[in-house]
């Protein structure tokens, strides 16, 4: 393409509000590829110097920087579809683009394609299809996100509205900002994406804090393996996701919206963007100023880590940022930020119509609210589920989603997506909240729960885990980039010289080390696949470690 070309689209962009990524997508999409002369007139026209402007785009994954670019076939490599061969497949193509995880664990297809231009078999999937409806509420409960989702209408604006849609956002235009933040405060909302943060005391923090403009940035990349809820919730529930921005607006006095949506859910991005449309038009957005503004990620699992997206957003290389300070106070180019997960922001408005005692009530015991839990691997109907919060393991997986595939048993499932890591025997026992999850050395964090049954080498999928982690680390600081290869050599077949004893204080060193010094959740959640390995599994390390003894007795 020419420099007139090129002008042109930088135009388009430089002065909207998180320009790069956008040009990025736009050069990507006209090229197939972002060619040295396409950071070239970028640099030029946005003013980033050559080099960081480089070091960022060769960061994502998923930008292309040659020929054939787009048009590669995509193979998705995450821990569900290795299951079932992707490896493998992955060997069969030329210039094949490996995704670490393409978010559709519930319906693993191990190809994915971008564009309709292989037609291999009946499994291959295109990137831009939608994601399944919800199952039907298969426990009976009370929901409060999914209660409405499975009507067909449910993502266009008179869908909506048809069924309660923009009705919250209307009531707490006469609120005080205070008054809305007590309900959410009062209702025990947290944050749904992992750290578990309450909503209500962050958009006070914001509310309270000096500068301008304000911020709200929906966290919508999903990129942990075995997630793929948030994917559902937008792409059948997008206004209610919209509707929370607009109340967070009103209660921070925000004036600037973000949906930062990972780069494998193009389908999803075109839906985003017609019910932002209809929400302009509809008067919904727009009102005092604040208006939202959709970018898509380049492919970086760290950039759902807050500090990484923000710095992601503002062009920069997408580091984890030092706290503090907090996004809070320093956000978005500096100023008071609220960040919060798609399933958080999509709880507030039906917080806000029914109440807050309504959302405690809908946890069993003692605890608040629902969540929202993605479920695949070995297990007879993998999909999202909204579970009260508290429910029993036992009874999500043999009560709601069938049980294990029919012979099988459950050997294990993960927590957190990979990060909690596993959890097997009598441990499965337990129910789904934090306090009951934190006593045996996990968590609930972004929900997903990936199942394995009796047929799976435990350490080969521990060293899948591991070498998702180690790809997938930025490289700031060296526990995590040189921890995580690391733990990798020692879950492969490359154990030379090592006696079993060694092995075992080595890997547990290393993850002490990573958890107590690494600079961001990554590092500190890794050694969790490793640590459970080692709890749930002695016997299969110990036939492992024989074998590879045995092998360097061979060479």
């Amino acid at each position: 393409m020419g420099q007139n070309e090129d002008l042109n689209l930088i135009a388009q962009w430089k002065h909207q509000p998180a320009p790069l990524l956008g040009l990025m997508h736009a050069f990507h999409d006209r090229d197939g590829h972002i060619s040295d002369e396409a950071i070239r007139s970028i640099s030029e026209g946005l003013r980033i110097p050559l080099a960081d402007l480089y070091s960022t785009v060769t960061f994502y994954h998923h930008f292309s920087r040659k020929l054939p670019g787009k048009k590669s076939p995509r193979i998705c490599t995450g821990t569900i579809c290795s299951l079932r061969g992707a490896r493998d497949l992955l060997k069969r193509f030329d210039n094949a683009v490996e995704m670490p995880c393409a978010g559709r664990c519930d319906t693993p297809i191990p190809l994915i394609l971008k564009d309709d231009v292989f037609t291999l078999s009946p499994s291959a999937q295109l990137l831009d299809q939608p994601s399944p409806v919800p199952l039907p509420n298969p426990g009976g409960i009370e929901e409060c996100l999914f209660s409405k989702i499975r009507d067909p209408d449910r993502k266009t604006l008179e869908g909506y509205q048809n069924t309660n849609g923009y009705d919250a956002l209307k009531e707490v235009w006469d609120m005080s900002p205070t008054d809305l933040i007590k309900i959410v405060e009062e209702s025990g909302l947290a944050g749904r994406g992992g750290a578990g943060f309450p909503t209500g005391k962050k958009w006070e923090a914001v509310l309270l804090a000096s500068g301008n403009p304000k911020s709200i940035v929906c966290n919508a990349d999903e990129g942990e393996p075995g997630c793929f809820k948030d994917r559902a919730l937008l792409d059948y529930d997008v206004h209610a996701v919209i509707e929370g921005m607009a109340i967070a607006a009103h209660a921070t006095g925000a004036e600037i919206g973000f949906i930062y949506l990972r780069y494998e859910y193009p389908k999803t991005a075109k839906t985003i963007e017609n019910a932002l449309n209809e929400a302009r038009q509809a008067g919904f957005l727009g009102r005092s100023g604040f208006d939202v503004h959709i970018r898509r990620g380049g492919g970086a699992y760290i950039c759902g880590e807050e500090g990484s997206l923000l710095n992601s957003l503002e062009g920069k290389h997408p580091y984890p940022r030092n706290r503090p300070p907090f996004p809070v106070t320093h956000g978005f180019n500096q100023q008071p930020t609220v960040v919060n997960n798609v399933e958080t922001l999509a709880a507030i408005a039906p917080i806000v119509r029914h109440g807050p005692d309504w959302y405690r009530g809908l946890g069993l015991g003692e605890h608040n609210g629902t969540k929202l839990i993605s479920l695949s691997g070995d297990i007879q109907y993998p999909g999202n589920y909204e579970i009260p919060i508290g429910l029993s393991l036992p009874t999500l997986l043999n009560e709601w989603a069938g049980g294990p595939l029919k012979g099988r048993a459950i050997q294990a499932v993960t927590m957190a997506g990979l990060s909690g890591g596993f959890l097997a025997g009598e441990d499965l026992n337990v129910t789904l909240d934090d306090p009951a999850l934190q006593s045996l050395g996990t968590f609930l964090g972004a929900g997903g729960i990936m199942v394995f049954d009796d047929r799976r080498d435990m350490i080969e999928v521990a060293r899948e885990a591991m070498n998702f982690f180690a790809d997938e680390s930025c490289g700031k600081c060296f526990p995590c980039r040189i921890g995580t290869q690391r733990i990798s050599e020692r879950l492969g077949l490359n154990n030379v010289s090592i006696e079993p004893k060694s092995w075992l204080e080595e890997v547990q060193d290393l993850g002490a080390v990573m958890r107590s010094t690494s600079a961001c959740g990554l590092g500190t959640a890794a050694p969790n696949v490793s640590d459970s390995l080692l709890k749930y599994f002695p016997e299969q390390i110990e036939a492992y470690l024989r074998v590879t003894a045995d092998k360097e007795k061979e060479t």
